[in-house]
């Protein structure tokens, strides 16, 4: 059976992958680290779990917390983190601008990366910035 949370992707199985698609795996990446950090600081009832959750997985909130890490990025995850930003996106949500849009997807698409790439550690690294607590 495979083990789909411990999947490791070669250099050329991921650079097969649209940078829709890494942005895709990113999106649940990034759903998944907000709902926990969420229950770990306390905001565990129904109710406001889901608001402030709301609140952070939008596009202009991961357009604001990727600047967070911009400086922080190796050369290889600045180029994974272009190629999501140019991604071909045809629909823009109302609630934010293309350029917004355009970072929240480059976001998604690095988490993406590292997640098939088994980079966890640098992903925590990287949230951990993100969420304004020290590393």
């Amino acid at each position: 059976m495979t083990d789909y949370f411990s999947m490791h992707f070669s250099g050329d199985e991921i650079r097969a992958i649209s940078s829709i698609g890494l942005a895709h795996v990113g999106d649940a990446v990034y759903e998944l680290l907000v709902r926990t950090w969420l229950c770990a600081h306390g905001k565990a009832t129904g109710r406001g779990l889901h608001r402030a959750a709301v609140e952070l997985v939008r596009a202009p909130k991961q357009a604001e917390l990727s600047a967070r890490i911009a400086p922080l990025l190796t050369p290889e995850e600045q180029d994974v983190f272009r190629r999501g930003r140019n991604a071909n996106v045809h629909t823009v949500p109302q609630h934010a601008s293309r350029a917004e849009y355009q970072q929240a997807t480059a976001l998604e698409a690095l988490l993406g990366w590292l997640w098939l790439r088994g980079e966890r550690e640098r992903i925590d690294e990287l949230f951990a910035v993100m969420m304004g607590e020290e590393i």
